[in-house]
């Protein structure tokens, strides 16, 4: 009988402590201009090591950031020559705490999540087809970035 009451008591304190401690670690309150702005890139691997995915994001304040992304998919063509669909995105989205959601809806529900995971990483996942981002066939925003540049970056449009 004690030993059931010394279990239950241990699953209880597990169960209300654990969930708290990894939300601490993985969720942080706010990050600084100095860590978002600049370009972090994603690279191919095996025979497409020298092509990334590109990230480019400046902190606007209030909650907003300017991000501009210049994507591919590298691929070998029917007669055996390497080549490549592309896509570009532009805009503002916006940041709460170590995440900002940038939306585009001029070809679909499209969503991309920016996840500051820790001073020069960035997690990207992209919620909407290539087709629904206005990106080429196959091509992804999804991955792991690494910053490449702390300068402000230069944005086309």
């Amino acid at each position: 009988m004690l030993r059931k009451l010394f279990l239950l008591i241990f699953i209880l304190v597990f169960t209300t402590i654990a969930p708290q401690k990894a939300s601490a670690q993985t969720d942080r309150e706010a990050v600084s201009a100095a860590e978002v702005n600049g370009t972090f890139r994603s690279h191919f691997s095996g025979e497409y090591e020298d092509s990334y995915n590109e990230i480019k994001i400046l902190a606007l304040g209030k909650g907003k950031l300017k991000v501009g992304f210049e994507l591919i998919y590298p691929y070998i063509d029917g007669t055996g020559e390497q080549s490549a669909n592309m896509g570009e995105a532009e805009g503002t989205a916006e940041i709460v705490g170590d995440t900002a959601t940038f939306t585009n809806e001029e070809f679909g529900q499209c969503v991309i999540v920016i996840k500051f995971v820790k001073p020069g990483i960035v997690k990207i996942t992209q919620q909407g087809s290539d087709v629904e981002c206005g990106f080429g066939r196959n091509v992804s925003a999804d991955g792991t970035y690494k910053k490449v540049s702390t300068a402000k970056p230069k944005f086309q449009l």
